[in-house]
């Protein structure tokens, strides 16, 4: 929920969001060219998730098709790896780039790499920081002798923005683990794996513009807090 108070902090919002359109933008540039492109190995995506789950002893993870364009993702609470219809069925370099970072997610969880368990950890927090940080915030703002309100707003909202922080070098790691498997196990070869890499780094913009979204909101709060004084 955005803090629509439109005064001169507002305007630190406006770089931070034009990354975000942009990142955007450039994941579904890049996933509709490289999705085009068929990998030399014929699998498809739900192939080379699936072989990767049991080349790592995940063979227990199930793999379930999800509704919506671009909506990978691995539950851990589930232990369930979801992947989209473009993404199972393609063959394209794009959708291969895509299961396989999904399965670094489930290989992160496996060996309990230390981001993504933090990252888990902090999940409720983060849920209730980015629902209730900012009406909190925003009767406080209003009644402006309720400085308690305020603060409580932006230590909930700390969460969500230490959420996203963590988050980015969770997607990092996956995408690097997930180039590694594709070309160690030939599911991607040469130029491909650049491809693939094209992919998955439009991709993490996406994070790192959500994260420069969210700094800039809790630097937002800060600066009509202090104006309170």
């Amino acid at each position: 929920m955005p803090f629509l108070i439109f005064d001169q902090t507002f305007f630190l919002l406006i770089p931070a969001i034009i990354l975000a359109l942009w990142a955007q933008s450039r994941v579904k540039r890049t996933f509709e060219k490289y999705s085009r492109i068929e990998a030399g190995s014929g699998m498809s995506g739900l192939e080379v998730a699936r072989r990767l789950l049991n080349d790592g002893g995940l063979a227990g993870i199930q793999i379930e098709e999800s509704k919506g364009n671009l909506s990978d993702h691995y539950d851990p609470r589930s232990r369930v790896l979801r992947l989209s219809a473009g993404t199972s069925k393609s063959r394209s370099v794009a959708a291969l780039g895509i299961a396989a970072h999904e399965v670094g997610h489930a290989i992160q969880h496996q060996k309990a790499y230390a981001a993504f368990q933090i990252r888990q950890t902090i999940v409720p927090v983060a849920n209730i920081g980015s629902s209730l940080a900012f009406p909190i915030f925003f009767i406080g703002f209003l009644f402006s002798q309720n400085t308690f309100l305020m603060d409580l707003g932006i230590y909930l909202f700390l969460g969500a923005v230490v959420f996203q922080l963590i988050t980015l070098p969770v997607e990092f790691n996956a995408s690097s683990r997930a180039l590694a498997l594709l070309s160690s196990r030939g599911y991607l070869a040469g130029q491909e794996v650049d491809q693939a890499k094209k992919v998955l780094n439009a991709a993490a913009l996406t994070y790192v513009a959500a994260t420069a979204v969210a700094v800039m909101h809790l630097l937002r709060l800060i600066l009509l807090r202090g104006s309170r004084n």
